[in-house]
């Protein structure tokens, strides 16, 4: 399939969104260095001052946030095809993770989402779920002869290692550090406010991290087309439309870039959330460790997965209570209007599912770890469509959510069966940064201790 994508559009000339409430902060950066100190203070003081649709500047960026529910709704669903994915994410991602399936826009998108899903049908996701089988419980147990340990540090070892298998069908090994420190220096350069690759900066680490994984994926490519293997990678090397039109090789390496990222970085933040809230809410995670006690066996089978309905909860509200990508963007490609305002073509315009999730018209204690918000009990069928949007929604729906549920599930239910979860201190708070994923600025100390 050849690359169609459009001319980026830059946002209008300063003064043509004076309609807006709002504000551009410091001359150049804007309010950057606020939005990146607390963004959800920084999103409420704005909204308090403004109201739910309002302009102001970010990473040199003159753009508009719209704040709610609703808002969200109208973001995702883009009835008008009136925003653009790519054009809003450019900025931010252009040189580190380009041409991703979050990086397209309506045909074409659809057209790359229609051959990518041969990589979450039954099939693969059955086989997934026995190679996680194979590797989660070593490891798990090997944290527990560990001592206290960095939970956010080893997961994330651990759910690269699961990447490499599950994505790669290849044994973790010598590349799995490269690799991890070639993601993490691409995500950590997304919200860099020096955007020029100078070797040393953090800009620069991404843009080589980027090089790096495009010589690695890129010389893998040919081993894998026509073979029969049922990892990722290779599903993706092989995978045709029913019109027989596939992906180039540098499309491949595009998508595998953006999904190896997204699965790992993702899966890694939100499965830290939910430990340390386990660490602090012992009742819940005594009910946790009872469901998983329930599944026969010493692996989660994939058609058990549906069992363990507390534990699925309890992974929503992870990702409620720290949303894994906190911000999404969009550009208007065409003349639009939210809330009574004008949005016209070429204004970059973004939503805060780290804010909304926590707002508390929306949800009452929204500090609270409450699980049973997602019960029927709990009132989900009359809470906004839109009030919890960690996966997205509409077309971009993001392809691998039933892969991230399942993985947090797999390894909830190796760790709560045989370990009990204990935070470094009874009174340890962990303070999570959120730009530009979330994650404990300390790791979340941890030690765990075998049930008896």
């Amino acid at each position: 399939m050849a690359n169609t994508a459009p001319d980026v559009q830059h946002p209008l000339n300063a003064g043509r969104l004076d309609h807006i409430p709002g504000e551009n902060g410091w001359p150049v950066i804007g309010n950057s260095l606020e939005d990146l100190r607390d963004p959800r203070a920084y999103t409420r003081r704005m909204l308090d001052r403004y109201g739910p649709v309002y302009r102001h500047k970010l990473f040199f960026h003159e753009q508009v946030s719209m704040i709610g529910p609703e808002a969200n709704e109208f973001f995702l669903l883009d009835r008008e095809q009136a925003l653009s994915s790519e054009q809003g994410w450019m900025p931010f991602l252009k040189d580190l993770f380009p041409r991703g399936l979050m990086l397209l826009d309506f045909d074409e998108h659809r057209a790359h989402r229609k051959i990518m899903t041969v990589a979450f049908k039954t099939p693969a996701m059955k086989h997934y779920c026995e190679r996680l089988n194979l590797g989660v419980p070593a490891r798990i147990g090997a944290w527990g002869q560990a001592g206290r340990f960095r939970f956010y540090d080893a997961i994330k070892a651990l759910t690269l290692d699961m990447a490499t298998d599950a994505f790669l069908g290849m044994k973790p090994g010598g590349q799995s550090a490269k690799v991890n420190t070639a993601l993490s220096d691409m995500v950590a350069a997304s919200v860099a406010l020096f955007r020029y690759p100078l070797p040393g900066t953090l800009y620069g680490r991404g843009v080589a991290g980027r090089r790096f994984m495009i010589a690695f994926l890129g010389d893998l490519i040919a081993k894998r087309r026509g073979g029969a293997g049922r990892d990722t990678f290779s599903l993706l090397c092989n995978a045709k439309d029913e019109d027989g039109n596939s992906f180039t090789d540098q499309q491949i390496i595009d998508h595998m870039n953006f999904l190896w990222m997204a699965a790992h970085d993702t899966i890694t933040s939100s499965v830290t959330t939910l430990v340390y809230e386990l660490g602090r809410n012992r009742d819940w995670q005594e009910k946790l460790a009872a469901e998983c006690d329930t599944i026969g066996g010493e692996h989660l089978d994939y058609g058990d997965l549906g069992r363990l309905e507390l534990v699925d909860y309890a992974f929503k509200e992870a990702m409620r209570l720290n949303a894994p990508v906190p911000a999404l963007p969009r550009m208007t490609v065409r003349d639009t209007e939210f809330g009574g305002y004008a949005l016209p073509k070429g204004t970059l315009v973004g939503i805060s599912p780290t804010f909304v999730h926590r707002m508390p018209e929306l949800w009452p204690e929204p500090n609270r770890f409450d699980p049973m918000r997602f019960s029927q009990e709990g009132g989900v069928r009359d809470r906004h469509k839109y009030a919890w949007v960690p996966f997205g929604g509409g077309a971009h729906m993001c392809l691998g959510l039933h892969f991230a549920t399942m993985q947090a599930k797999i390894i909830l239910f190796h760790l709560l069966r045989h370990w009990r979860i204990e935070l470094d201190r009874p009174d340890y708070e962990a303070h999570f940064q959120i730009m530009p994923l979330t994650k404990p600025k300390c790791g979340l100390p941890v030690r765990l201790v075998r049930r008896s």
